[in-house]
């Protein structure tokens, strides 16, 4: 059988979890346009017959202004040097800029497969994907170039067929059944982020945490009570919203992705609650298992 890890790094917001998430036809990882939307390095997996495929989702790679920025920055490195094949993500839209050219220097030496994906072909002519390729293929020695779509789902089954090749001959990593890495729990608690990243825009830092504090099951329904944690009083009243409104429609939206992801019905019991003090709020996140920034 032939498996093996693929990583995808880029710039922040050129694609990477709308890729992930088209390829291995689930919602894994969540989706923003919000640079640095993905936190951790979060693997989805495409098993069929004859191959598995582990993606793995990095965050976007950028010169850091502070900790996360940094912490970011280190996970997508490792990533480079544990998997087996590199899908480099560029979004066709933007121009070559030097965030690109840092990905490359950093590529260069690398032993192993490095495919050059150009992302969202569906919002340019024919002849501006052939000068991007154009534009990449002097670069760096990419051993293939595919332009895609992944929200359009343009060109993601060739991709597939292509990374078939390159995988090497190994063991099956997970069963049939396994589709990511991420528990249940941190997967709910990103869908309630990322419903805040999308109805706050930039009004609240990626600072926000979101953490499940408790899921009841009985035969009808799955009560989840969650929080949504912030470092400052005025960013609660932003998520909150007027009387309650901008809370109520997260929920709405995020409920919706749960009861899919679960397959039942779901009461979300939302609450926002602010660590005013720094090393409070690291104590309990820490115990958490979860990472607040002090500079973000």
């Amino acid at each position: 059988m032939k498996s093996g890890f693929i990583g995808l790094i880029g710039r922040p917001n050129v694609g990477k979890s709308t890729l992930l998430n088209g390829l291995t036809g689930r919602k894994i990882a969540i989706t923003s346009n919000k640079a640095q939307t993905t936190r951790n390095n979060i693997q989805g997996i495409y098993t069929d017959d004859d191959v598995q495929m582990i993606f793995v989702d990095t965050p976007g790679i950028h010169k850091p202004k502070n900790k996360l920025g940094k912490a970011l920055n280190k996970q997508a490195y490792v990533s480079i040097n544990d998997v087996d094949i590199i899908m480099f993500l560029v979004d066709i839209t933007e121009t070559l800029g030097p965030g690109d050219k840092y990905i490359l220097n950093m590529l260069k030496g690398i032993n192993k497969p490095v495919i050059l994906i150009i992302n969202k072909i569906d919002k340019v002519p024919r002849e501006d994907i052939l000068k991007k390729i154009d534009e990449y293929k002097d670069l760096y020695n990419f051993d293939e170039i595919i332009p895609v779509s992944a929200l359009k789902d343009i060109n993601t089954t060739h991709l597939l067929d292509v990374l078939k090749k390159y995988l090497p001959d190994s063991i099956k990593y997970f069963d049939d059944e396994t589709y990511t890495n991420v528990d249940t729990t941190f997967m709910i608690s990103e869908y309630i982020r990322e419903k805040v990243l999308e109805l706050t825009e930039d009004e609240v830092p990626h600072s926000t945490t979101c953490i499940v504090e408790n899921i009841e099951e009985d035969k009808n329904i799955i009560s989840i009570g969650a929080s949504i944690i912030v470092d400052r009083e005025n960013l609660k009243k932003i998520i909150i919203g007027k009387n309650g409104s901008k809370i109520k429609e997260i929920g709405i939206r995020a409920r919706k992705d749960i009861e899919e992801l679960l397959n039942k019905k779901v009461y979300l019991d939302l609450f926002v609650k602010v660590m005013p003090k720094w090393r409070d709020r690291e104590n309990l996140l820490k115990e958490l298992g979860i990472k607040l920034y002090k500079d973000e």
